[in-house]
């Protein structure tokens, strides 16, 4: 089987009338980059697989992304069995070096990636989770609902509407001005889950390594589950120290690149829960690589983000969670889990629509 085609299509996002709101960025909307992969053996039918790379902002960023996926990733593509994933995936490193193959670069080779796996799955007529050895058949999810632009009576309705899916853990962005606005969100969460589950804290990388110490302990006190990207993804020596002085466990990782950069954050201790972002760790194969690594620290897994993650979770014996928005209307969570689905490829869950599938 060879490769005969690479299409990549991307659209620009409408600004949005209420864009959520991080302590780092507003995500007034960016847009989305796809791509197919076309293959055939022989005289055989064409099998396709493709991917989609969401942008929360930069409008132009699709279209640049797009031009160096066409212009110079999909060529070392072409002719290529699409089943040699690691060879095609080492071969585009190799071609990216000159400028740099992390940052934007591993996003158009994530891209690709993900597009070889669905491609197989297609062709094996398997969902790509049962190529993997999985170790398990669902995975246990929590909804990240509570953006900073929220007040703290909406957060609220918001809590209820994460527990009434079924989700078992709801995440919150903090970073508020002051310590003291944190705590009111914090609390306005917690008088409506209680004890019954867990909070996740985000501070999107905004903190230095003092005020991080500050709040971090006033989050443990809180009884949070985890604080994620206390400070800057890429200072893992203050990150290893933040880890010694806190008792809450410290999550990071969707910011890092490639498993080089991984690797150096494990060694140093700077994380508890990692959580590598499909599009930046560099696709598929290199998140499944990270998760073994990980696994060897005994550091558990939990993405950032779902979609295609669903699959690999599904194999990673130190997976903890998916990350999720809200469900879709009428749906429910199974004990809290997500179904892995049976459809070829990357293929998404049905959803349980009262009481059925």
């Amino acid at each position: 089987m060879k490769v005969t085609k690479v299409e990549v299509t991307y659209d620009v996002a409408p600004p949005r009338e209420r864009p959520n709101r991080d302590a780092l960025q507003v995500l007034d909307g960016g847009g989305t980059v796809k791509v197919r992969i076309e293959a055939k053996d022989g005289l055989a039918d064409i099998v396709a697989g493709t991917s989609s790379t969401g942008f929360g902002r930069l409008r132009g960023a699709p279209g640049a992304l797009a031009k160096l996926i066409e212009d110079e990733l999909a060529p070392e593509v072409v002719g290529k069995d699409p089943f040699l994933i690691r060879g095609i995936r080492d071969a585009l490193w190799r071609l990216t070096d000159y400028h740099g193959s992390t940052g934007f670069s591993l996003l158009g080779i994530s891209a690709i990636d993900i597009a070889l796996w669905d491609l197989v799955g297609h062709a094996l007529k398997q969902p790509v989770w049962r190529l993997l050895g999985p170790v398990r058949d669902r995975m246990p999810a929590y909804a990240m609902v509570g953006w900073l632009n929220f007040s703290v009576e909406e957060l609220k309705p918001i809590a209820e509407k994460a527990a009434a899916q079924g989700f078992k853990g709801v995440k919150m962005k903090v970073g508020a001005p002051t310590l003291e606005e944190d705590v009111q969100r914090i609390e306005a969460i917690k008088s409506i889950i209680g004890t019954e589950m867990r909070l996740m804290v985000d501070a999107n990388q905004v903190f230095d390594l003092p005020e991080a110490l500050r709040r971090g302990r006033v989050y443990q006190e809180l009884d949070c589950f985890w604080f994620e990207e206390p400070l800057r993804a890429d200072n893992h020596t203050h990150l290893a120290e933040l880890a010694r002085a806190l008792d809450i466990r410290i999550a990071t990782g969707e910011n890092d690149f490639g498993k080089r950069q991984f690797r150096d954050l494990f060694e140093r201790g700077g994380v508890d829960v990692v959580q590598p972002d499909l599009r930046r760790a560099g696709g598929a194969t290199e998140c499944l690589e990270i998760a073994a690594m990980a696994d060897a620290f005994d550091i558990a897994y939990a993405s950032h983000g779902g979609g295609a993650h669903l699959h690999l979770l599904a194999a990673m014996p130190n997976a903890i969670y998916m990350e999720s928005g809200y469900l879709p209307e009428g749906s429910t969570l199974e004990n809290g889990c997500i179904p892995l689905p049976e459809e070829p490829g990357f293929s998404q869950p049905p959803w349980r629509r009262g009481g059925r599938e």
